[in-house]
């Protein structure tokens, strides 16, 4: 952890750095460095057991399925060649991402998933096509995954949350967006991925502000029909697609899932990691900077000036979404709206026998471009554990659990 007395941007000393053998004891103990009230297994190898060992286990696991993804390439089974270079993507990313610092093994561990990721580029059976935008005297990028035998179609603009980058979505060995005939744009907005790389720094509203930089380049490529965007993003990702809803018109509807509320509860009732996280994603030089920074971060004054239909998701215990919060911010939009609350479920959210969210919330977008009436609009949806999706016979149009016994 940084030293108090040799603090840099980005490196700052905070007040939980004092804790820090707490933080690696629940480490040792879930394999997890936050999610640890879920019943999933644990994320991170066995031979983990403090957060300073996540970047190189999963670095060495990063490139042992490169090497898995060579052999396979160099022996002609390019689809499951495939395969492993993603999952050497995804590791690699993850490997990096616990590094607060552009130091040589972050840079190391970057670039091999750059790499990597060039690989699943050229085996893809579609066009991955890298899309550098000129913003503010520097520059922002992100990948454009383009559908297929459909020419003019809709967008949907991806906000990758402040875990991952551009690179880990959508899955290019299974896309679900192109099966519904849409082009998607993965972005690396102003903290993450490229754009951390480069030095470029989350401020309180500037990833709003790139991604609408972003669309100026992209309406104007013919495959792209400019009237029908659509945006999607989870945990923080969410939170900026909110906001970018809220100040881009050419946005035509949103869904998103979690991390609406003040970033207090992020940064105080969540793991540790993320108040670490975003001091170096801001480059705060001070614990106080960075909640100045934080202050800003707020979705008060968006919701009303959003016009598109927004769907929203949360878990009823999220941490880092006070329901009563969620209530309150779904309350001030006026554009047609829809909550989803996920009973006893906290911050990933799943439906029977873990059914992702991903592929219900990406219909929903589908049908605000077809025009489709919204039968539950202004309503929120509460989902008792095992349905099948918000239309099941166990969700019900409630704000809590004991409304109707």
């Amino acid at each position: 952890m940084p030293n108090p007395r040799t603090s840099r941007p980005g490196q700052a000393h905070l007040h939980r750095d004092n804790q820090q053998w707490v933080f690696d004891y629940i480490i040792q103990q879930s394999g997890r460095t936050y999610h640890w009230w879920t019943d999933d297994d644990r994320a991170l190898p066995d031979s983990v057991h403090a957060h300073a060992q996540v970047s190189k286990h999963l670095g060495r696991e990063g490139l042992a399925s490169e090497a898995q993804a060579r052999a396979k390439e160099e022996a002609g089974d390019t689809t499951a060649a495939l395969k492993s270079y993603w999952a050497a993507t995804r590791s690699l990313v993850k490997a990096q991402h616990h590094i607060f610092d552009v130091n040589d093994e972050k840079q190391f561990l970057y670039d091999r998933m750059r790499r990597c990721y060039d690989k699943v580029r050229e085996l893809c059976p579609y066009r991955i096509e890298r899309i550098e935008i000129p913003w503010e005297g520097t520059v922002v990028a992100g990948y454009l995954h383009v559908c297929p035998d459909v020419g003019r179609a809709p967008l949907l603009f991806y906000m990758p949350g402040c875990d991952t980058t551009c690179e880990t979505s959508p899955d290019p060995t299974h896309n679900l967006n192109h099966q519904r005939g849409l082009h998607v744009f993965s972005f690396d907005g102003p903290g993450l991925g490229q754009s951390n790389m480069r030095g470029i720094k989350l401020t309180a509203d500037n990833f709003e502000a790139a991604a609408s930089a972003a669309l100026d380049v992209l309406v104007q490529r013919p495959e792209i029909d400019p009237d029908r965007i659509v945006t999607y993003g989870g945990g923080m990702g969410s939170f900026w697609a909110v906001r970018l809803a809220a100040t881009d018109s050419r946005i035509k509807a949103a869904a998103t899932k979690s991390s609406y509320c003040d970033k207090y509860f992020i940064f105080t009732e969540d793991s540790p990691r993320y108040k670490r996280l975003f001091t170096f994603l801001t480059q705060s030089t001070t614990e106080e900077e960075l909640d100045e920074a934080a202050a800003g971060m707020v979705l008060d004054g968006y919701m009303e000036r959003i016009q598109c239909p927004t769907l929203m998701c949360t878990g009823e215990y999220d941490h880092r979404d006070p329901l009563d919060e969620v209530y309150r911010l779904f309350d001030q939009m006026t554009a047609p709206k829809e909550l989803w609350v996920f009973a006893d479920q906290f911050h990933p959210l799943s439906f029977r026998d873990g059914a992702s969210l991903y592929e219900p919330m990406i219909d929903w977008l589908c049908d605000r471009l077809a025009a489709t009436e919204m039968t539950r609009a202004g309503e929120v949806v509460y989902i008792e554990p095992g349905s099948e999706g918000p239309d099941s016979p166990t969700a019900y149009l409630k704000r809590r659990w004991f409304e109707g016994l």
